[in-house]
């Protein structure tokens, strides 16, 4: 096991980074095995996305060969336009807020970063400041791209890969811990690294946020929009407040139905590993100064905490 989206069987990642020249973006691609049946779970005033109506669980959702994650907002969206040129099919998207963060409000991501996320793509997934977690922001800290993954037995895996960029906090102020962190795996996440969690966090310009990702298993589900829904609960244990007007928070669910598990026990390790990505999407994140301003790391707020982070992964 990785603890990756990519320990579902069959599930790829690939990321395309531009730092520099203005640019502080990126774009990633989560493949999909054929066969793979897809949905979405959309929420907040402020999405954007593209083809996710495709995906309407109302008519159980739709076999799709992956979706890709970007920055960009908006104009981030025409990277999906790489992706399918690249995979010769259509593929949906969701992209969240970076715009200007490195400087340049109008240095967004392009169709040729979203062909290049695709054939990037393999199994080793790199978190923190890569792809679509290149100029994330979580509230005062900077935020980025994480993944998890969990073994259920008899060969079922939950994974899912999420990128943190959000309004809300993701950090205890009073503690300085990742309001997750209490759902990690036996020795993923460090313990409290002393005093430097009593130091407050920066101030910053508020954000704009939505957090996107995929939720993917090879479990085969009556309801696969109970996957995309148990990963917003996920979302929402992350992250304090979530889900709110002026947020996109958007999560694709895949499923390769290859084996059969408990629903219950898959729902609620959906919710975990969502929650454990964005974690990870934190924890491995890294401190960006650009003419916008400094983008300060967890790993730099609380370095003893992060020390522990760093010896565990």
């Amino acid at each position: 096991m990785r603890n990756a989206i990519t320990d579902v069987p069959g599930v790829l990642v690939g990321h395309a980074t531009r730092i520099g020249g203005g640019a502080l973006t990126g774009t990633t691609a989560v493949l999909f095995p054929p066969d793979t049946l897809s949905t979405v779970d959309v929420r907040g005033g402020g999405p954007a996305t593209r083809d996710t109506a495709a995906l309407d669980p109302r008519y159980g959702g739709r076999v799709v060969p992956g979706v890709v994650l970007t920055g960009g907002s908006a104009y981030g969206l025409a990277t999906a336009d790489g992706a399918a040129r690249a995979l010769g099919s259509p593929v949906p998207a969701a992209a969240l807020f970076d715009l200007g963060r490195g400087g340049e409000f109008h240095a967004c991501p392009t169709p040729e970063l979203g062909a290049e996320a695709v054939r990037a793509a393999g199994v080793e997934v790199a978190q923190g400041n890569v792809g679509a977690g290149t100029g994330a922001l979580d509230a005062a800290l900077k935020g980025g791209i994480g993944t998890a993954s969990v073994a259920l037995g008899g060969g079922v895996v939950v994974g899912a890969i999420a990128v943190l960029n959000a309004s809300g906090l993701s950090v205890d102020p009073t503690t300085g811990m990742p309001h997750a962190v209490r759902l990690g795996l036996p020795g993923e996440f460090p313990e409290p690294g002393g005093d430097d969690l009593t130091r407050p966090l920066p101030r910053f310009r508020h954000p704009f946020n939505t957090v996107i990702g995929v939720v993917a298993t090879n479990a085969r589900l009556p309801r696969l929009f109970a996957l995309a829904n148990a990963a917003q609960d996920g979302l929402a244990l992350a992250v304090e407040p979530a889900h709110g007007l002026s947020d996109g928070d958007t999560v694709f669910a895949a499923s390769t139905g290859t084996h059969d598990a408990p629903v219950d026990a898959v729902s609620q390790a959906a919710t975990h590993v969502f929650a454990r990505a964005l974690v990870h999407g934190l924890l491995a994140a890294e401190s960006v100064t650009t003419s916008w301003g400094t983008l300060t790391a967890y790993r730099e707020q609380y370095p003893r905490t992060a020390a522990g982070y760093r010896r565990a992964t």
